[in-house]
């Protein structure tokens, strides 16, 4: 007999998963002929994004394969606000999303904003051939290196936003972080470095070769990193804005090339 919403709810409300009731719903919705191994999978603190094949992002579906960062819903903020900043015209905003992960920023950047050339580059290879689904989906073309290296040259002096979510996790935090992301998503996407701003002062650094001037770029931080961080944009020559979603618990430093 297949497993019924009910005892699929039991076993994960056991296992600690707060939304059980729901993530039954999900489970029995992928129609799998192995839905004993989806709960077992779920138990064991696999991400249920990755068990069930997509990610809510913006109110978008987003592919997620094993070994690919989920998408947080705190991030939105980063999304919402980075739309806000551009204006609404008839030619295409160029958007560049580094650390793309499964490139759900820059797709949920392109639906919101209606006309996009999308750029996006991610380092791990799980993540690149993930971004290439949902990015190639709204003609966005993705690369496969560290940071900007990939990038064609062609692009430099062109990008209107720059959005990256960084790792910000410091080095000695990983082990105190959730199993279902401390075990099943590559520590290169939670690491950032001994403060845990090693990568953000990165991408800090090259965001002026790839801006228009006024062009802008927008990551996420811990509220603790804020100074750090501004610190960090003012040196590379931006001029930075912090954006907070106290609800949310989220934290977007947003710098704009003079």
């Amino acid at each position: 007999m297949p497993l019924t919403h009910a005892e699929i709810t039991t076993t994960l409300r056991a296992a600690g998963c707060v939304f059980a009731e729901d993530e039954a719903t999900l489970l029995l919705e992928t129609g799998s002929d192995d839905l004993d191994g989806l709960v077992a999978r779920r138990v064991a603190g696999e991400p249920l994004e990755v068990i069930v094949g997509w990610a809510e992002f913006c109110g978008l579906r987003i592919e997620i394969d094993p070994g690919v960062f989920v998408p947080r819903r705190r991030t939105e903020l980063l999304v919402r606000e980075a739309a806000r900043l551009v204006p609404r015209t008839a030619e295409p905003v160029v958007v560049l999303d580094l650390c793309c992960g499964s490139g759900a920023l820059g797709v949920a950047l392109a639906h919101l904003l209606g006309a996009v050339e999308l750029y996006a580059a991610d380092v791990e290879p799980a993540a690149v051939r993930c971004a290439r689904r949902n990015v190639g989906a709204v003609g966005g073309h993705v690369f496969e290196g560290d940071l900007d290296q990939p990038l064609p040259a062609s692009l430099r002096g062109r990008v209107q936003l720059l959005v990256a979510n960084v790792p910000y996790v410091p080095t000695d935090a990983i082990a105190l972080m959730p199993p279902e992301a401390r075990l099943h998503e590559p520590r290169v996407t939670l690491d950032g470095g001994s403060d845990g701003l090693e990568v953000l002062r990165r991408v800090a650094s090259v965001a002026p070769r790839w801006l228009v001037p006024g062009g802008h770029l927008l990551v996420e931080t811990s509220e603790g990193q804020v100074p750090a961080a501004v610190e960090a944009f003012t040196g590379a020559g931006l001029v930075p804005r912090v954006v907070v979603d106290e609800d949310a618990g989220a934290t977007v430093v947003v710098g704009t090339l003079r």
